[in-house]
């Protein structure tokens, strides 16, 4: 088990285009976006990362915090409900540049703060009912059934109130 577990930190996935475009691209998600991305694939889990000056817990997880500057190493759990902080509603069409696919309207995307982190993440949020779209509604994830290490291993984020 630990030698498991040596290997899945080490694990460094790799970000790139999906598409055929003219600047296309790979980088590293890095040490600590890559656990990030191996835990919402294989474990369906959010974590973090703590600041040890100023307490604050980011997710996704960085190395150096973005208030005091310092070095973060002590991971952390968050979510996997979260707040909604702001959103929008999205009403007209336009062609995904990452499918080429015309993307369904209406829809809402907003930012959440997962329970347990103090910054949001940006992403899709779902509902049957637009008027419980609001700042203040708590959300939940809802996953992909193929998870392939990013964020589109979230469908989107289920209003749950």
């Amino acid at each position: 088990m630990k030698k498991e577990k040596k290997k899945e930190e080490k694990e460094l996935l790799t970000v790139h285009s999906s598409i055929d475009a003219e600047q296309p691209y790979h980088y590293s998600a890095g040490r600590y976006r890559s656990r990030f991305f191996v835990e919402l694939r294989d474990n369906r889990k959010f974590i973090g990362v703590r600041c040890p000056n100023c307490r604050r817990v980011y997710s996704p997880p960085k190395e150096v915090c973005g208030s005091c500057f310092r070095k973060m190493e002590e991971p952390v759990d968050v979510g996997p409900q979260g707040t909604i902080i702001t959103f929008t509603i999205v009403r007209f069409g336009f062609v995904d540049p990452e499918t080429g696919t015309k993307k369904p309207v209406p829809y809402a995307s907003g930012c959440i703060q997962l329970d347990g982190a103090d910054n949001t993440i940006s992403h899709f949020i779902g509902y049957d009912d637009e008027s419980k779209v609001r700042v203040g509604a708590r959300v939940e994830p809802v996953f992909a059934e193929e998870r392939i290490g990013n964020l589109k291993d979230i469908k989107h984020f289920r209003v749950i109130d």
